[in-house]
């Protein structure tokens, strides 16, 4: 028996019939088909399925997709403005080859922000502390921490 969900999802209203179990990852990716938020450990460690859930950053893969009922959804897709423009988070993971593979990227990206939006002026060791819950298999994290305080410094001056 299924249970309906509504919410809004990068600016759109959305709603589906999930199974009571169905996590909130699954809806996005499978149903939604926006598949930028990925999994990757399915046990809330790795990173790679975060989203901002009414403006945090949240692991969409350790959530119900009922938990999220009227809730305001941004995926890594509904980051960039509507013209393609770059988010500058995103700008800055570009400019300063904050990714290798990419598949850590998405949540790495939706962190950064939430986490530049509550510490602007965050130092180099509070960024890289606030990347505890995003793991990178490639990279080392250096141009990571680079780009978020990048990233961040474009934010705050409203870029």
């Amino acid at each position: 028996m299924g249970v309906k969900v509504s919410m809004t999802v990068n600016g759109k209203q959305v709603s589906s019939e999930v199974e009571e179990r169905t996590l909130l990852v699954t809806l996005i990716r499978e149903q939604l088909r926006l598949t930028g938020t990925h999994v990757g450990c399915d046990t809330a460690q790795c990173g790679a399925c975060t989203i901002a859930m009414n403006g945090k950053a949240v692991k969409s893969c350790s959530m119900l997709a009922m938990q999220a009922e009227g809730a305001d959804i941004m995926t890594i897709e509904g980051v960039a403005k509507p013209d393609g423009t770059l988010h500058p988070m995103q700008a800055a993971f570009k400019e300063n080859h904050g990714l290798q593979c990419g598949f850590c990227t998405p949540g790495m990206v939706m962190n950064a922000i939430d986490f530049a939006k509550r510490h602007p002026n965050a130092s180099e060791q509070e960024v890289r502390e606030a990347l505890d819950g995003n793991l990178c298999r490639c990279t080392g994290y250096h141009n990571i921490v680079k780009s978020i305080m990048a990233g961040s410094k474009a934010m705050a001056a409203g870029k």
